[in-house]
This record gives C-alpha cells, sequence and structure tokens, in this order.
C-alpha cells in the first residue's frame, strides 16, 4: 500500500508541518496531478484548502509539472524543478518523475491556499468573554 509524507506549507506565516498518510488514508491522492487543489479533509485539516505543488519518489526524484503520467524520464533542462544553471545558456539532462502522484511517490509537497473562516458564534463568543472580562474588572472597583 501507500504510504506518503505530506508537507503543508502555510505561505502567511512561512512555517510547514509533516503529516504521514498510510493505506486507506493515503488512497484519495493517488493519481492526483501537480497544480490541482484538494479538499483538506483527507489529511485532517477539516476546512483547508490545499495546492498540490511537487514531490520526490522512492529513489530522490523529483516531480516535474511538464512530465505527463507517473512515469521517470530523463530530460534536458535549461532551468527549473530539479536543476539551477551555475552559468548562462547551461543545459543538463536530468532524470525526473512525472506529475501524478503514484504509489512509488514518498513525499508530496503542498500549500495552504485557503483557511478555515472563523464562524460568528466563535467571534461573538470571543467578544463577549472579553467584555465580561472588563465588566469583571470595572465591578470591584465601583464597590470600593
Amino acid at each position: 500500500m501507500a504510504k506518503f509524507k505530506v508537507i503543508v506549507s502555510d505561505p502567511q506565516t512561512g512555517k510547514s508541518q509533516s503529516i504521514e498518510l498510510e493505506e486507506h488514508k493515503a488512497v484519495p491522492l493517488i493519481g492526483k496531478k501537480i497544480g490541482e487543489t484538494i479538499d483538506g479533509t483527507a489529511l485532517g485539516l477539516r476546512g483547508y484548502k490545499l495546492l498540490i505543488t511537487g514531490g520526490t519518489d522512492k529513489d530522490g526524484f523529483p516531480m516535474h509539472p511538464t512530465i505527463h503520467g507517473g512515469i521517470r524520464k530523463s530530460i534536458l533542462l535549461k532551468k527549473g524543478v530539479g536543476f539551477n544553471p551555475k552559468r548562462e545558456g547551461q543545459r543538463k539532462r536530468k532524470t525526473l518523475r512525472g506529475n501524478v502522484i503514484t504509489e512509488e511517490i514518498v513525499q508530496i509537497n503542498m500549500k495552504i491556499l485557503e483557511k478555515p473562516k472563523q464562524t460568528m458564534k466563535k467571534k461573538e463568543e470571543a467578544v463577549e468573554a472579553r467584555s465580561e472580562k472588563g465588566e469583571e474588572e470595572a465591578q470591584p472597583e465601583k464597590a470600593s
């Protein structure tokens, strides 16, 4: 069965967290592509919307958005995922994995697009709690 290590990054705070998925929890991710948006409930993050940004396979080869399917392929690169040229005009042949999540993928990178919104009840409770604290502090002063 599939076993994934999912890295979820929050662009607003700059922090990331790691979530491990095994067996039946990992199945909803198989067949998804780089650039697709998924619901966070598959990862235990209810109310979140996540974007798949990449990943690596069992041998460490990165996923590349321009290679279609779940295959491993050797392509000539100028820049981008898997290759950073040291001088202008440099090209290099690199082995990369396709853009589809298969059972051979080990790590999946995602970023948060949308967080759950606070309900009006939670906001009202927070305002009431603040106002009650203010009233409690004010009452002993009146009694003195």
